[in-house]
């Protein structure tokens, strides 16, 4: 799930920067904490995948032009149950009316459509706001219903939000208290809808002991020792945690450092499998050394290429390295490395069981075209990301002999589609898998690789964990390259929820096309992040039956088999077909297509046998001829499930 900060006309980049680290710091174990910008706040189907919407400090009236395409969709996500955070600019932008520095040039008045907190926002508390200027910014004191006193804030702008008896679902959470201003009220929660919304007038981002807010503190009345600084810091961070867990996320340990950490740095890689395949690879890598070097530069990345006695002090080097770029890969022609290497995966537990995985699901009419997919395995604790590694070092992709998996306990920097950032907490199985189709394999077959991998990690997701009727998960696919679970809400509803994504690359060479395929799964991820695991525990199934191991095994076999198939019918996606219409949830499933002037009411009918299109019907058509359907790329449009539409991606 994603924590989104708003970044765009009117933010003042200082708050955004604060707002970031401070919910990174307090969020990043079980959320993506990232900023989306207006545009993508109108065009891009967000909402399902975000657990809080955070409007920083800054000015509001430019928020009010730059979000007003967003405004219905904002209003919408929180309605629905979703979670807003405001801070200052972000507090009076949610108000329903603003009236700020009444009667002076910068007056500022008028309404404004969200109204979460159901009434007018006034400011400034406190004079001497300047634009451009830290002059009227000061440091000041709230205080709670219960009578608890936090100092130290940061205050530069902030109003008060004016309370009526008649208001319900609003709770005042703090007031303020200098120079004779007790009594208005600095922060409020909002139940709205079925959703929330926190609202602070106060920049409860800026850490108490930052430039800024040290700064104004210096031009404040009351100085804080640094005993008090150090505690007023504490009740900030411990005021925040409270704000997020009203608003349903799940806060990280109360001391960063008590939490397991992931390396902060790459760690080597290893390179596994048959003796003849890992020695051709490392033969074929070793060509690339440069002269009198024996470094590998890519266009994206620097490799070295190591024997297995380096295996037991890379790592402890790569953490202390002089030169972090480095990304090593210690082949193992004739082994596999020391357990106590690859604490997080069991590289013989994965050889083990994707040696039984292959015998179950081989075909006997379609022999293995190439080596089989996943024997060859480079693994490392801790990467950059998967995906980039194979797909942005061209000289390296060019000359790999055989396919290879490429798979993490830990992405530093995970890539999902577009320009999403993909979560890598502890428990996500994330996989790249470079693929090399034969030579004359035709380019208009290739959309059907994503349909493909989906289908097979639905296939192994019901499979290891039992099947929907013996109590396993209920997992499908969703149009065109994303994994949800069915599951039930808090009313004992039945509701769709992502646990997995899949992004396909495609690179076009002089030796012919490279395919690199990505995929995270949510296999044993803790809450609040769904993962197979919980799937499992909530219809009081087994979960011991789930490893990492074990999952990447059966996944590599499936999909070893359906590509071995897939290949030698020349990309024909004939034989699939049926499996996957069962396995997705949109089945004559009505949506709204935005792609088209006017927006028109459409049934979705399947995929297109040529090009693998999403097939639409106009509603009241009978599809009598092939003008009456309308046709969607997958890689043009993004599919809003939440909201039943169809948009072009912009």
């Amino acid at each position: 799930m994603n924590v989104l900060v708003y970044d765009g006309p009117g933010v003042s980049q200082t708050s955004l920067s604060y707002t970031i680290s401070t919910l990174k710091q307090l969020l990043q174990q079980n959320y993506v904490v990232q900023s989306i910008s207006p545009k993508a706040l109108k065009r891009e189907p967000w909402a399902p995948s975000c657990a809080l919407l955070v409007i920083p400090g800054g000015r509001d009236l430019p928020y009010l032009t730059s979000l007003g395409p967003a405004m219905n969709t904002i209003s919408k996500y929180v309605l629905s149950g979703g979670s807003y955070l405001g801070f200052c600019a972000g507090a009076y932008f949610a108000s329903s009316r603003v009236e700020w520095e009444m009667g002076t040039p910068l007056e500022v008045q008028g309404d404004r459509p969200l109204k979460f907190f159901p009434g007018p926002s006034h400011g400034c508390v406190y004079p001497g706001f300047q634009y451009e200027s830290e002059n009227g910014a000061r440091s000041i004191s709230i205080v709670s219903p219960a009578g608890t006193r936090q100092h130290g804030l940061y205050y530069n702008g902030g109003g008060q939000f004016i309370m009526s008896d008649k208001m319900k679902g609003v709770t005042p959470l703090a007031y303020y208290v200098d120079d004779g201003q007790s009594g208005m009220v600095a922060g409020v929660s909002c139940e709205v809808g079925k959703g929330k919304a926190v609202l602070w007038h106060v920049h409860l981002e800026f850490p108490t002991n930052s430039d800024f807010a040290l700064a104004a503190g210096s031009r404040s009345s009351t100085q804080l020792s640094p005993e008090d600084l150090l505690k007023s810091e504490q009740d900030r961070r411990a005021l925040l945690r409270e704000t997020l867990q009203f608003l349903g996320l799940s806060v990280s340990a109360n001391n960063p450092r008590d939490a397991p950490q992931p390396p902060s740095k790459p760690l080597p890689q290893f390179l596994c499998g048959s003796s003849e395949q890992v020695s051709a690879i490392a033969k074929a890598l070793r060509q690339l050394h440069e002269k009198d070097s024996d470094l590998i530069e890519d266009a994206n990345d620097t490799f070295q290429l190591h024997d297995p006695a380096a295996g037991d002090e890379l790592p402890d080097i790569s953490l202390n390295a002089d030169f972090p770029d480095i990304r090593h890969i210690i082949a193992f022609p004739n082994a596999i490395p020391s357990a106590s290497l690859t604490s997080h995966f069991s590289l013989q537990s994965y050889f083990e069981h994707l040696e039984n995985a292959q015998r179950r699901y081989s075909s006997p009419t379609t022999p293995p075209l190439q080596a089989p997919i996943g024997s060859v395995l480079l693994y490392g604790e801790a990467v950059t990301s998967t995906q980039t590694l194979l797909q942005s070092n061209p000289k390296t992709l060019e000359v790999l002999p055989v396919p290879i998996l490429s798979l993490a306990t830990y992405q530093l920097n995970g890539r999902g589609r577009g320009s999403n950032v993909w979560a890598s907490p502890l428990g996500c199985l994330q996989w790249s898998l470079l693929l090399r189709p034969p030579p004359h394999f035709p380019n208009n077959k290739l959309v059907f690789i994503q349909y493909l991998v989906g289908l097979a990690v639905v296939k192994a997701c019901k499979d290891v964990t039992g099947g929907v009727s013996t109590g396993g998960a209920d997992v499908v696919l969703k149009w065109p390259n994303d994994i949800y679970a069915r599951t039930k809400g808090p009313k004992g509803e039945e509701i769709l929820r992502k646990i997995g994504g899949i992004l396909v690359n495609t690179v076009f060479m002089a030796g012919g096309v490279r395919v690199v395929v990505g995929c995270g799964l949510n296999v044993l991820n803790e809450p609040p992040i769904l993962s197979l695991s919980q799937l499992l525990l909530k219809k009081g199934a087994a979960a011991e039956r789930l490893t990492m191991e074990g999952m990447a095994a059966t996944i590599m076999a499936i999909f070893g088999q359906m590509w071995d198939q897939f290949v030698a019918a020349s990309g024909s996606f004939e034989s699939f077909v049926d499996l996957y219409l069962e396995s997705w949830v949109h089945s004559d499933q009505l949506v709204t297509l935005e792609t088209v002037t006017p927006p028109v009411k459409v049934r979705i009918v399947g995929i297109t046998p040529d090009h693998g299109l999403l097939r639409t019907l106009p509603e009241g058509s009978r599809g009598t001829t092939s003008h009456d359907f309308i046709d969607l790329q997958p890689d043009g449009n993004s599919f809003d499930m939440m909201a039943g539409l169809i948009k072009t991606k912009r």
